[in-house]
């Protein structure tokens, strides 16, 4: 009798080692096990990855540098260290998505990307397909010319005259060309890399951009002179024209709330810093 008695304590004990095992191994509501972390939702930004200092693309994660989805390759830049200041503040993944520049806003309204942060000014004609944030950041406009040209040391825009001028295709920048007298009107290039060839060769004498690529081309090559207008004597744009915002689907009102919320907890010298910084790690050759 005392045999089977210990016999069934044994068996009890057995059972509620197993029943506290079980215990340990038991999901969440979520159907997760209770013990392992949530996997973050992602934020995925896009950007050409080829428009210093806004955004470049460099083969290490040095600097901050963020993986390049499907790719060995790295992107860094003012505008992926503002993607990961949102990313953060809205605790997700930041997944950077390299898309040309023509692809951004389609990629945005099919849901590939959730963002588009690449230096994207928030004209009127692109409020039309896509929505926008407030500003992330505001730049005067300038000329890329060759140092040395008979137009380096031009103040106004009637200085440029009869100059042979292009911007990036698709862009503000190309529109305002028409403002300087005489121009000669070369075809929109695809991107910034390829308007700094075009300068070098002589096939153009210059090329529009915002202020910080100006300072990345003279940085980047000694042969480059940046042309920088008198007050009242240079491009005519509204704030939205020569500011940049953050690009999201149409009608996608939450994520603009989110975005804007942690914007506004960025304070204007916090920007300058960020844009400093992202100019003196820049890549000698973007």
């Amino acid at each position: 009798m005392k045999k089977m008695s210990r016999l069934v304590l044994c068996l009890v004990l057995v059972l509620g080692l197993c029943m506290a095992v079980v215990g340990c191994g038991k999901s969440d509501q979520s159907g997760q096990p209770a013990d392992q972390t949530q996997p973050k939702d992602q934020f995925k930004v896009g950007l050409e990855c080829g428009y210093a200092p806004f955004n470049w693309t460099q083969t290490d994660n040095s600097n901050g540098a963020v993986p390049i989805s499907g790719s060995k390759d790295f992107a860094g830049g003012y505008d992926v260290e503002i993607a990961k200041i949102l990313a953060e503040g809205m605790d997700k993944e930041l997944v950077i998505v390299k898309t040309p520049w023509d692809g951004l806003p389609p990629a945005v309204q099919s849901g590939t990307i959730d963002a588009i942060i690449a230096g994207m000014s928030p004209t009127a004609d692109r409020k039309k397909s896509i929505d926008f944030s407030d500003h992330y950041y505001r730049s005067d406009l300038v000329v890329v010319v060759q140092k040395g040209s008979k137009y380096e040391k031009a103040t106004s825009l009637q200085e440029l005259s009869g100059a042979k001028i292009t911007a990036q295709l698709n862009t503000f920048h190309y529109t305002v060309i028409d403002q300087i007298p005489n121009v000669v009107k070369k075809t929109a290039l695809e991107d910034f890399p390829a308007m700094r060839v075009s300068l070098q060769s002589g096939i153009i004498d210059g090329y529009v951009s915002e202020r910080p690529e100006g300072v990345s081309a003279t940085t980047a090559n000694a042969n480059f002179a940046m042309v920088e207008f008198e007050p009242g004597k240079g491009f005519k744009a509204s704030d939205d024209d020569v500011a940049i915002a953050v690009g999201v689907k149409k009608g996608n009102t939450e994520l603009v709330n989110s975005i804007n919320e942690i914007l506004a907890g960025l304070s204007e010298d916090q920007r300058k810093a960020i844009m400093d910084q992202a100019i003196k790690n820049q890549p000698a050759s973007n």
